[in-house]
């Protein structure tokens, strides 16, 4: 069953009903009453697992906290619409003793790339774009783009075999770099200017317009800007700044009440700290706060389509069950069935891998569709997950895969960057281990 279930669905509209009969709620938070919200015994049984599974998954993840492997947690596992489990501990800022809540706000970084895949099939469905499109036909400057080209005695620019096409640009087949790692020319290019600190989406597209590609299109996988130039082209297609087209085409279908580019100045108490583990201190610290870059209080920091949101647990959670559900929750859809599907269906070009290449095996049993990677052959890919999950991760730490053979998704958000603790815990492992021998009892 992929929608939520009477019994949740009683349970989230009898608090509405009452409140509109009493008049007694006006003031209440849309997070209050909405789905998801902890899980009682019932719920447990009806997503198909047991207490006693659930508690320890539980006690696995409070443990990787009280470890010191991260601040805090808070996770969710959810499947035929009923959650199984919902917790947070630990703290939200380790120097003010901030506790960890459900409620927590958290930089998602590139879990904001997901989102923007939606934004741009709710585009596709309406036929603004196609996937064999060169990216060109949407970003004109991108017409005179060259590629770096290395012969082992330099450098040399070399031109385009063919323009990219918008499949590529979806599955980070393109060619483009991205500066978050790299020695090479083109990655310390993306450096260099600034790519990601950019003013607006007008300034980046043409700061990447003056830099090469790092290969020929359909080459190879490499994480790029890519996912940035397709808020761009939301953008452009859609004739709205793109955070108010995600706003009003993703955010408030779906009730994601706490997801924005910004925090907003009153939850500012609630928007947990990123840390590291000090080897000096032995100890987790608070990481400083960039600098180089507008605050996350500021409205008008570059609406980053690859990794610039903030969430909660809860508004993420929401927008991966109406993924399960194949494009609707509670009534309203955002996608249809099809394009659902063609998020996690491996467009990669035959015989290559997630980070691989046409040489460089890159990881076996998994693809990429359009924002995520997929698990082609969990055999291949060592998972207990079925054939077609899609996931991704961000650089702080959270994480979220979905099961669509089982209808499950989970999600677990933390705010960790740099080191780690030494022999710390693979807690995204773990997880996972817990709940499939759980649901395979």
């Amino acid at each position: 069953m992929k929608h939520l279930s009477p019994i949740t669905t009683m349970k989230i509209v009898l608090p509405a009903l009452l409140c509109g009969a009493l008049l007694a709620c006006g003031t209440a938070e849309p997070h209050q009453t909405r789905w998801p919200a902890p899980p009682s015994a019932e719920n447990v049984q009806a997503a198909g697992f047991s207490e006693e599974g659930m508690e320890r998954l539980d006690a696995a993840m409070r443990k990787v906290v009280d470890d010191q492997d991260t601040a805090g947690m808070v996770w969710l596992l959810a499947r035929n619409g009923e959650v199984a489990t919902y917790e947070a501990h630990g703290l939200a800022a380790v120097d003010t003793q901030t506790p960890m809540t459900r409620d927590t706000l958290f930089r998602i970084y590139s879990m904001t790339k997901p989102i923007t895949g939606v934004a741009m099939m709710i585009l596709h469905e309406e036929g603004l774009w196609d996937f064999d499109d060169p990216i060109s036909k949407h970003i004109p400057e991108f017409a005179n783009l060259q590629v770096l080209s290395s012969d082992g005695e330099g450098d040399t620019l070399v031109p385009l075999d063919r323009q990219p096409t918008m499949r590529e640009l979806l599955n980070h087949t393109a060619g483009f770099g991205y500066g978050l790692s790299g020695n090479d020319a083109v990655n310390q290019a993306f450096r260099d200017k600034q790519v990601l600190n950019s003013r607006d989406l007008d300034e980046l597209v043409a700061k990447v317009a003056g830099i090469p590609l790092i290969s020929q299109p359909g080459e190879q996988w490499y994480y790029s800007i890519a996912v940035d130039l397709q808020g761009y082209i939301v953008q452009k297609l859609s004739g709205q700044p793109y955070g108010d087209f995600l706003e009003e085409r993703i955010f408030q279908p779906l009730q994601m009440v706490d997801t924005r580019f910004y925090v907003n100045a009153e939850d500012q108490t609630r928007f947990a700290e990123v840390h590291n583990w000090d080897k000096e201190q032995g100890k987790l610290v608070q990481r400083p706060h960039r600098t180089d870059r507008p605050s996350y209080l500021d409205p008008s920091r570059l609406q980053s389509g690859g990794g610039g949101l903030v969430s909660s647990t809860a508004d993420y959670a929401r927008f991966l069950q109406m993924l399960v559900n194949e494009g609707e929750l509670e009534g309203k859809r955002v996608l249809s069935p099809e394009s659902v599907k063609l998020l996690y269906t491996d467009s990669l070009p035959e015989g290559m891998n997630l980070r691989g290449s046409t040489t460089r095996p890159g990881q076996p049993g998994q693809g990429f569709g359009i924002d995520f990677a997929v698990v082609t052959d969990p055999e291949a890919a060592d998972t207990p997950q079925g054939k077609g999950t899609y996931y991704w991760g961000g650089a702080a730490g959270t994480w979220f895969w979905i099961d669509p053979t089982q209808d499950m998704f989970w999600i677990g958000m933390i705010q960790h960057m740099g080191a780690e603790r030494p022999d710390a815990a693979d807690m995204r492992e773990i997880a996972l281990d817990i709940i499939y021998q759980d649901l395979n009892r």
